[in-house]
């Protein structure tokens, strides 16, 4: 397939494995993914940041199972900001959260492959409607993929604001009601699931994001301008690499729409 490009290309967020090395903690708080021993690893990530989303998943890729990390993720956030195609982006959802659960077989305590599982899911959810992917059992995979990411990393602040999502949804969906006897959702944990993510990476503008869209589900209009103040504040986040710059924008996005 034609990948899309990154639109927003900079040299600030092209690395050497040097500096890269140097950025990681600041460039990784959200997912707490660990620095790469193999230098393949390595270049596959400078890929990534760079917003070469199709050589980071082909070097990943090629790399074996030590690489789905960087593959997934790449994949993932290519499919969530730059896919065009609405058939092409749940396709790619899909392919990931099959190579997530071979992922799962192979390395049971590598976090990315629950998280990444449960993203690629709760995207092909929202992308098929939240309701239809309810009736297809999608939500307890979600669910148990993203408790076993925060038992396997705790400070996987994605993890956390994936989870705050996950409870606003299904509220908005079918209700407090039914989403708290059939899923175990509750609007408290909503809140506190996006708490903790800022709390644990400060800088997430995503975190902002949807913690903002959750506000905007949970509350409706009387939450309206504290959702405004989170848009804004993720606008405003001084970004580091091509992912964040892609949240920020969304963010400018929402601000536009308001």
């Amino acid at each position: 397939m034609a990948w899309t490009p990154f639109p927003y290309a900079d040299e600030a967020y092209v690395h050497t494995a040097a500096s890269l090395k140097k950025a990681w903690a600041r460039l990784h708080l959200g997912d707490a993914e660990p620095f790469p021993k193999k230098a393949a690893l390595v270049d596959a990530w400078i890929a990534f940041h760079a917003g070469d989303f199709e050589q980071a998943v082909s070097l990943g890729l090629a790399a074996g199972i030590d690489g789905y990390a960087v593959a997934h993720k790449a994949s993932c956030i290519y499919a969530t900001y730059l896919e065009k195609s609405e058939k092409k982006k749940i396709a790619a959802f899909e392919c990931v959260a099959e190579r997530c659960e071979r992922h799962q077989d192979e390395q049971p305590a590598n976090a990315a492959a629950w998280y990444w599982h449960a993203y690629a899911l709760g995207r092909y959810a929202q992308g098929i409607s939240i309701v239809k992917a309810l009736a297809q059992g999608i939500a307890p995979k979600v669910r148990a993929s993203l408790d076993k990411t925060i038992k396997l990393a705790p400070a996987h602040a994605d993890a956390h604001i994936a989870l705050g999502t996950f409870h606003a949804e299904i509220i908005g969906s079918v209700g407090a009601m039914i989403g708290g006897l059939t899923y175990g959702v509750k609007k408290e944990e909503a809140y506190k699931a996006f708490r903790k993510a800022l709390e644990l990476n400060p800088d997430s503008a995503i975190g902002r994001i949807e913690y903002a869209n959750a506000l905007v589900t949970l509350e409706g209009k009387k939450k309206m301008d504290e959702a405004v103040g989170l848009y804004r504040q993720a606008a405003a986040v001084d970004v580091k690499d091509a992912t964040e710059r892609l949240d920020v924008e969304a963010a400018k996005q929402e601000l536009e729409d308001e």
